[in-house]
């Protein structure tokens, strides 16, 4: 990895699937109080951009927002207490017009960070793509995307985030026996987003912080009568950085907490703190 200057600043990045941002705007707060982030990206915001909670976003601070979004599916967002220039190279992902990836430069002092945030299908219930229209989807989204990323060779300055929806590694679910033919940990989704990453470089942040023998969740289910106690978790929500930003990592975050806030998502946010 790439030596990091000792000038470098602090950058905070979090990701929350929200699942309805004007339903869940005001737990919003309680994620900036608890995690500070500079740049904080959402998916599953569910509204069309005429209807995005600006007021709310900019009550605390995020003067700077991209979104885009549709009624009632998707949608992803991207707020931040830094300038924001919207890429030029996005991407209809599978010619649906789903919303579901927004990239952004981030003017910082030391110098802009691309940031992607990204919400990939969940797929359905049936791991088979010649029976299930939404694995089918996942699986060629998935694929459209490490092309692209191949195409634009090894990422430099950037940080990718979102709910990936894919756990890859044993510990990221909890039972890698029980789970192996569920949608969300089959081996056809971890060698997808396996290819994904490594066609950018990208480096696992949260893996950093805790080593691949550790279970690591950010998501419960909501059917669980008492989430805890089942912890039947698994990492959907993933931050991956650059090689040149590894050495940068600084500390990391999973707001676990959140899952028993009122009317809460069943994802919690992630933050990851990085000198760039």
């Amino acid at each position: 990895m790439a030596a990091l200057s000792s000038a470098a600043a602090p950058l905070r990045v979090a990701t929350w699937n929200i699942n309805s941002v004007r339903l869940r705007a005001p737990l919003l707060a309680g994620v900036v109080e608890a995690l500070d982030p500079d740049v904080l990206c959402l998916q599953e915001t569910k509204t069309p951009d005429e209807h995005f909670p600006h007021e709310a976003a900019a009550a605390l601070g995020y003067e700077h927002r991209v979104i885009t979004g549709m009624k009632g599916y998707n949608g992803v967002a991207v707020l931040s207490r830094h300038p924001l220039t919207v890429l030029p190279d996005g991407q209809d992902w599978c010619g649906k017009g789903d919303c579901r990836h927004l990239g952004v430069s981030v003017d910082l002092p030391g110098g802009p960070v691309e940031v992607h945030n990204f919400y990939v299908p969940a797929g359905g219930d049936v791991p088979d793509p010649a029976v299930n229209p939404k694995f089918a989807h996942k699986l060629d989204f998935v694929a459209e995307v490490t092309a692209w990323t191949a195409g634009r060779g090894q990422a430099r300055r950037a940080v990718l985030v979102g709910d990936l929806n894919i756990a890859p590694m044993e510990h990221d679910v909890w039972s890698h026996k029980q789970m192996a033919g569920v949608v969300s940990h089959t081996p056809v989704e971890v060698e997808a987003i396996t290819r994904w990453q490594e066609a950018g470089k990208w480096y696992d942040a949260l893996r950093h912080f805790v080593p691949a023998e550790e279970k690591l969740y950010t998501w419960w289910s909501y059917r669980a009568k008492d989430w805890r106690a089942a912890n039947r978790g698994r990492r959907l929500d993933h931050v991956w950085v650059s090689q040149d930003l590894a050495p940068g990592l600084k500390r990391h975050a999973v707001l676990k907490d959140a899952r028993d806030w009122v009317q809460t998502s069943d994802h919690v946010p992630v933050l990851v703190e990085i000198a760039v």
